[in-house]
Order: C-alpha cells, then sequence, then structure tokens
C-alpha cells in the first residue's frame, strides 16, 4: 500500500484516444487511460477489439494503463478545483484528437468504403496494436513506468541509469518481434481472417497490408515510452498533441487517395500504387506522431544511451508482478480477436453491404467518443485523490469521489446512449455515405450504432468503478471481470455467427457486448460494494439514473418523431433532420433535467 504522504512528484496525466478500429480491445485495446503517481502497478487497455492507431497509443502511453495512479500526491487533480481544471484540460485535448480523428475516419470511409476492401486494410492495421500490447504494452503501463517514476524519485542519479534499462529494453524487444511479425504475417493474419478460395484474394491483400502496417509495432513502443519519459519529467504537452499530427498525415493521405486515384469498389480492383500509398502513408502518420517526441525528449534533458546491464536491476521481477494485468490484457485480445473474425466472415459472405468488422469499428468508436471525452478525462484527474484516500483509510470519501464521478458522468453518458438509439442510421448515413460508401452500404453500420447505444451507460460507469479496485492496488478483480465479460461476450457472438443471417450477425455481436458490459457493472458493483463496508450510495445513484433515463428517453422519442418529419432525398436534408432531431432533443432533455431536479446537470459548463 502506498504512503499517504504529499508527493512531490508530478502525476503521469493522460493524453487523448481509442483510435481506428477497435472492435472489443485494443476501442478497448481501449488502452486504459489513468495517471501515474508514486504508486503501485495497475493494468493496462480494457476489453474490446483492438485500435489501430496513434490516438490509443496516446491514450495508454499519457495514462500509464489503468490503475497505474496510486497513490500519493494530490499532483493534477488534487483539490476539487485540481480535478475541474486538469478535466477540462483533458477533454480538450481528447477533443481536439477525437475531432481529427472523426475527419480522417469519414475520408478512410469515403476512399475504402464499409465493405470487404475496408476490412483488409483495417483488420491489418488494428494487428501491430494487439501485438505491442502482447510483447510489452501490459507490462509498460502497468509495471515498468511506475517504476520509472520511483526510480526518478528514489535513486541517487535521478533514474537516469533505470530510465536507460528501460528504453533498451523496450526498444530490444519490439525490434525483434516486429522482425518476427513481418516474417510471419500470413499465420498473423490466419487468426483474425479465413484463407478459403473464395476469400483468397482478400486474405492475400490483408497480408500485403500487414507487412507494410506491422512495423507500427516498434513505433508504438517508442512512442510510449518516450511518452513516459517526458511524463515523468513533468512534460505533458506534446502526448497531448502529436497523435493530432499522425491524423493531419492520414487525412492528408485519404484525400491524396480520393482526389488522384480511381476509387476501388472490390478487393481485385485495387492498384499496387493504391496499396503503397495507404500501407507506406500509414505507417508514416505513426512515424510523424513518434519522431515528434525526440526533439521534445531532448529538450526535457533526455539521452538515450543504450544500456543491456538488465541482470540485477528488477525489471524481470517487475515484468512478473504485472502477471493480473497481462492476463487482463491478453483476456482481452481473445475475445476482440474472435469478434474480429467472425465479423470478416460475415463481410465475406456480403463483401459490398457493409455488414463486418469495418462497419462494427467504425460504430464503435462513434459510441465511445463520449466516454472517451468525458469519463475518461475525469477519472484521469481524479484517480490520484481516490488512491489516496485508500491509502489514509478514508472509504467515505472514496465513496464520493466514486459516486460523485458516477453521477456527473451519467449527465451526459445517459442522453448520448439515448442519441444513439434514437439517430444511429442518419448518423451513419450523413458520416460515411460518402465516396465508395453509399447510402445503402450505411445503414447495417447505423443499427450497429443502435445496438450499442444503451450500453454506453454500463460501458461508462464499469471504467468508474474498476478505478474504485485499481485505487486499492487490486488487479485481479478487474482480471476476474474481464473474463466473464469476456465469456459472456464470445459466447453470445459464437451464437450470432450461428444463428443469425450474415447481415445481422454482426449487429447481433454489438448487442451482445452491450450485454457483457450490462452484467460486468453488475457483479463488479457488488464486488466493489463488499470492498467498501457494504455501501456504495446506491439509492442516490439509482435516483440519478432514474431520472436521467426518464429525460433522455422522452427527449430521446420527441427528437426521433421530429427527424422523421424531414424527407431524407439528399444530404442537406439528412443534415437538417439530424439537427432538427437532435435540437429537440437536447432542449427537451435540459428542460426535463430541471424539472426533474436533477442537480448534477449544474456541473455542466454554462448550465450553473
Amino acid at each position: 500500500m502506498v504512503e499517504g504522504t504529499k508527493s512531490t512528484q508530478a502525476p503521469l496525466l493522460t493524453a487523448p484516444e481509442p483510435t481506428t478500429p477497435h472492435i472489443p480491445l485494443p476501442p478497448e485495446v481501449i488502452p486504459g487511460l489513468a495517471p501515474v503517481t508514486s504508486g503501485a502497478p495497475g493494468p493496462a487497455p480494457a476489453a474490446g477489439p483492438p485500435t489501430a492507431d496513434g490516438e490509443a497509443a496516446a491514450a495508454d502511453t499519457a495514462g500509464g494503463g489503468p490503475g497505474s495512479g496510486t497513490g500519493s500526491g494530490t499532483g493534477a487533480g488534487g483539490g476539487r478545483g485540481g480535478v475541474g481544471r486538469a478535466s477540462l484540460v483533458m477533454a480538450f485535448g481528447t477533443v481536439a484528437s477525437r475531432a481529427t480523428g472523426l475527419v480522417r475516419q469519414v475520408l478512410q470511409a469515403a476512399a475504402l468504403g464499409t465493405g470487404l476492401l475496408a476490412s483488409t486494410y483495417n483488420t491489418a492495421n488494428v494487428v501491430p496494436t494487439s501485438l505491442y500490447f502482447l510483447l510489452i504494452g501490459g507490462a509498460l503501463n502497468s509495471v515498468l513506468v511506475p517504476q520509472l517514476v520511483r526510480a526518478r524519485a528514489q535513486d541517487a542519479d535521478g533514474g537516469k541509469a533505470f530510465e536507460q534499462r528501460l528504453v533498451t529494453l523496450v526498444l530490444a524487444v519490439l525490434g525483434v518481434g516486429t522482425v518476427l511479425a513481418v516474417w510471419a504475417a500470413p499465420e498473423i493474419i490466419s487468426v483474425y481472417q479465413s484463407d478459403t478460395p473464395a476469400n483468397h484474394a482478400a486474405f492475400e491483400l490483408t497480408v500485403l497490408f500487414a507487412r507494410f502496417l506491422l512495423p507500427q509495432i516498434f513505433l508504438y513502443g517508442m512512442f510510449s515510452i518516450l511518452g513516459q519519459v517526458l511524463n515523468a519529467r513533468g512534460r505533458f504537452a506534446a502526448m497531448m498533441w502529436t497523435p493530432i499530427l499522425n491524423n493531419v498525415v492520414l487525412i492528408t493521405m485519404f484525400g491524396a487517395y480520393l482526389w488522384l486515384m480511381t476509387v476501388p469498389h472490390r478487393v481485385q480492383d485495387i492498384s499496387p500504387d493504391q496499396i503503397r500509398l495507404l500501407g507506406i502513408g500509414t505507417t508514416a502518420a505513426l512515424a510523424a506522431q513518434t519522431f515528434a517526441l525526440i526533439p521534445a525528449a531532448r529538450a526535457a534533458g533526455f539521452r538515450f544511451r543504450p544500456r543491456f546491464d538488465w541482470r540485477g536491476t528488477g525489471l524481470g521481477k517487475s515484468v512478473s508482478a504485472a502477471r493480473w494485468t497481462l492476463l487482463f490484457v491478453l483476456t482481452n485480445l481473445v475475445a476482440a480477436t474472435i469478434v474480429t473474425h467472425f465479423a470478416n466472415a460475415a463481410d465475406q459472405a456480403l463483401p459490398k453491404a457493409g455488414v463486418g468488422y469495418t462497419a462494427y469499428s467504425y460504430a464503435q468508436q462513434i459510441w465511445m467518443l463520449p466516454q472517451s471525452v468525458v469519463t475518461v478525462s475525469l477519472v484521469t484527474a481524479l484517480l490520484p485523490r481516490m488512491s489516496r484516500a485508500v491509502a489514509e483509510r478514508r472509504l467515505s470519501d472514496l465513496r464520493g469521489d466514486l459516486s460523485g464521478a458516477l453521477r456527473t458522468s451519467g449527465v451526459v453518458i445517459v442522453p448520448a446512449a439515448f442519441f444513439f438509439l434514437a439517430f444511429g442510421p442518419l448518423l451513419a448515413r450523413l458520416l460515411f455515405a460518402h465516396g465508395a460508401a453509399g447510402a445503402a452500404a450505411t445503414v447495417p453500420l447505423g443499427h450497429m450504432l443502435q445496438a450499442f447505444g444503451l450500453g454506453l451507460v454500463p460501458f461508462s460507469a464499469q471504467y468508474l468503478l474498476l478505478r474504485g479496485f485499481y485505487a486499492f492496488e487490486d488487479t485481479r478483480t478487474p482480471f476476474l471481470m474481464s473474463v466473464w465479460m469476456g465469456v459472456v461476450n464470445v459466447a453470445l457472438a459464437v451464437l450470432c455467427h450461428l444463428e443469425l443471417p450474415a447481415r445481422w450477425a454482426v449487429t447481433g455481436m454489438a448487442a451482445a457486448y452491450t450485454v457483457s458490459y450490462g452484467i460486468g457493472f453488475w457483479r463488479t458493483a457488488t464486488l466493489l460494494r463488499r470492498r467498501l463496508g457494504g455501501r456504495i450510495d446506491g439509492r442516490r445513484l439509482l435516483g440519478t439514473y432514474l431520472r436521467l433515463t426518464l429525460a433522455a428517453a422522452v427527449a430521446g422519442g420527441a427528437g426521433l418523431l421530429t427527424a422523421r418529419l424531414v424527407p431524407l432525398d439528399f444530404t442537406g436534408s439528412v443534415i437538417a433532420a439530424l439537427a432538427a432531431g437532435a435540437v429537440v432533443m437536447a432542449v427537451l432533455y435540459l428542460a426535463l433535467a430541471r424539472v426533474l431536479r436533477i442537480a448534477e446537470l449544474k456541473t455542466l459548463p454554462g448550465l450553473r
């Protein structure tokens, strides 16, 4: 247990996300986001398909992994005002990153569509993230980075020797892993996608993309470790903004693809030049994000000198101590990989219908936006205080912090969930019915958004409650929760794959994801209630969420009826319908929230 003394070491804050395709992990890995102060380790990613872009790495890196913040210090967010200010800073950085990420995603869909062709690229783009976490990402987040913070505070040389050894270890492991992964690309891709006579062209294209994209494993690791070196020195700006550079490069790449080249509609139509542009351009974007940290690291005083004298330094013992975290990551990746494989099977059955992996991953990324901006930012600023409360045995303060975070985030999360339920198809059409993707091909994506919809509430609440266990330095319980949820998710995904037609199978898997988080939230709340002495402010939380649900459901229904009054003849009419429905929903929600006396509404800027 970490001592409850005030730390002079600034906590590691998290920068902005998921992200790119993120089926259950990797938008879950959505890598875990939590600050590292000076405490003990905690796990890294949550559970979901792998993300495939620099935002995921940034979220993961700047956060140090879920639960890595234990401890001491008020740091950023030590007091009520500090929590609010740090949350706003985090939210601003995340919004900027997500906004450019959304533009990139829209252009990507216009270039590649939402069917099998897009899934070859997106599947290959998710593999480097998954392998990075398997090789060293989980241990880096949960154990090695907190040790770096402690070494800087306690070692006679200010942690320089430990820092050099850690950077050398990460780069060496990932360098070897990257070379092996490129060599074994066909075998790796076969885990995510079947190689059948009917699908051989798509499989070969995915392997070709993978050979271009797998070097990202090394870049993810380099970005992560340089980011933590900066964070340990209290330099957070570079980690907040370099993912935007990644998105700008990708936006330029997809813009050039659309402007200069004929957009293909089938796997067989894509040219070698287009493959090279996408493969080299995507890896170059992450390289730009990564190398942009080097000047910042040098300015912070970091000079890299390889050190291979790892024996006797405690690094091996530290990785061993991260076993629950590593199992947590592995459990999520297994579930994510199974869902990805089934989703790709749906794309193979209906290659132009947009019913598989790409649609699922795009829907999931859009669905996670409110949580990544509101809940993650709030928790990142709050976790040091929660850990300090546990260290000082102030369980009532921990209960209050958890209850307040759940109620505050719920003011945004609950209406967002009903927004996706009401407007999923309209939103999908507005964002993705361009270029290679027609309006018909976005309908399944819209239905997936609706299937995810209400799951945003338990997803966000589960994320918050797990931080209660991390505050106790308990990484075993989150692993067990991930097993429960993974089993439910995989079992229901198998059922959907076997029993539903290809058109609806992946939509069913999105609903399965929602169900798994509902069950996971119930189980997590039960266990945390016991840990907190039988109380978790349940009556107050239930009352708040019932009123939020009533206001959001009525407002969402009224908004949907309004939107349906607008004929959908062209893109402008889709914008008008969505805007009219959203305005009606927002105004009615705020009015009902005031009538129902939802006090937490005052936490929203401009509504006090």
